[in-house]
């Protein structure tokens, strides 16, 4: 029996992390499909909500996150070398990108899944949940399991007014990223890390392998196309990181992008997150959404859910911050002011989070 069991499916934006993660780190799992059976005896009675991927660990634990999935994959396999850069400003750079990739590459992923897209999106979900039925009726139990997926796009804040703006900043993205794969095979260096492994979820599940923005990419940029093949491959890479815990002067334009689009909108969540924390007491449930935000993308805004995970995401950046010494500091602040991002170094949760039964928590 393999050490570990990953359910999820191909179709899974983040099932997608999780088995680049695994490949690259050679550890021995299998994959199951999560059709209605393993969501109804395995993940609905362990984690309380239908979600993938979740991880079965040797002793039998269920694990759902990616993050936790990776960290206690880590702690168990004591392999080298580690997937969190151990160098202190690559290992926030890291943390950054994951912020990047798991909460706000969500726009474009789900943009042009639904929107390019959705007809082959419900036959996946279909040919998923109940494999033994026909295309016909797998469409139709497909439409009904995808309509939930598709009604979370005025959440992200994928708009008629945003759209614009999410496929300009996509495009423009894609650019940078192939300008940087000119010089580096990975985000930080010869070898992939948690940076690479973060952005394979959303480029590898929705943006590659949905058909019509897998023909985008191939088409604008056909080196990060060849990126998502070598990354969701689980490749080795033939080096190490960059040296001297520098960051590849490459990787600027797209943290600059980060922090022009998202950090606006962490900033605003934050608000509200203080608002609503003030009355709340340590070990409280942290609702999934703190109110309404606005999110700007290249000069097109539109109303989008101050969504709390990203700051549960957002408050393991800051940790790496607040660990560095003043060396490392006056790198990272340096690193700040060159990405547009020294608002980072001085922001604060009004409280810490914490996970609790797979729950975001008060800590």
């Amino acid at each position: 029996m393999p050490d570990y069991t990953l359910y999820g499916a191909e179709v899974s934006y983040f099932t997608g992390k999780a088995r680049a993660y695994l490949r690259w780190r050679g550890a021995d799992f299998e994959e199951q499909v999560a059709t209605q059976e393993v969501y109804r005896d395995i993940i609905l009675p362990n984690v309380g909500w239908p979600v993938i991927p979740v991880m079965k660990m040797p002793d039998g634990t269920i694990v759902q996150d990616t993050a936790d999935i990776i960290e206690q994959v880590e702690a168990a396999e004591h392999r080298q070398p580690p997937v969190l850069p151990a160098t202190p400003l690559q290992r926030f750079v890291a943390l950054l990108l994951q912020l990047y990739g798991d909460e706000w590459l969500t726009l474009p992923a789900m943009h042009y899944r639904w929107t390019y897209n959705e007809d082959w999106a419900y036959s996946e979900f279909g040919a998923l949940s109940a494999p033994q039925l026909s295309r016909p009726e797998q469409y139709e139990i497909g439409k009904k399991n995808g309509q939930r997926f598709k009604g979370a796009l005025p959440i992200l804040g994928v708009h008629a007014e945003t759209i614009p703006g999410i496929e300009k900043s996509y495009e423009a993205f894609l650019g940078e990223f192939s300008r940087h794969l000119e010089v580096h095979p990975f985000l930080l260096g010869e070898r992939p890390c948690l940076a690479d492994f973060s952005l394979i979820g959303p480029l590898y599940a929705h943006l590659y392998r949905d058909p019509k923005s897998g023909e985008l990419m191939r088409l604008l940029a056909p080196a990060v196309a060849e990126w998502v093949e070598r990354t969701h491959a689980g490749e080795a890479g033939t080096g190490d990181l960059a040296a001297d815990d520098t960051i590849p002067e490459t990787l600027l334009p797209i943290l600059q992008r980060q922090m022009r689009e998202q950090l606006p909108a962490l900033t605003a969540t934050n608000e509200l997150f203080a608002g609503w924390a003030a009355d709340a007491s340590p070990g409280t449930p942290v609702p999934r959404a703190l109110g309404q935000i606005s999110v700007s993308i290249e000069g097109h805004a539109g109303p989008a859910a101050a969504r709390s995970f990203p700051l549960w995401r957002l408050q393991a950046v800051l940790d790496a911050y607040g660990e560095m010494d003043a060396d490392a500091k006056a790198r990272a602040d340096e690193l700040l002011g060159t990405i547009g991002g020294t608002a980072l170094a001085g922001f604060q949760l009004p409280a810490r989070l914490a996970r609790k039964d797979c729950r975001l928590v008060l800590a």
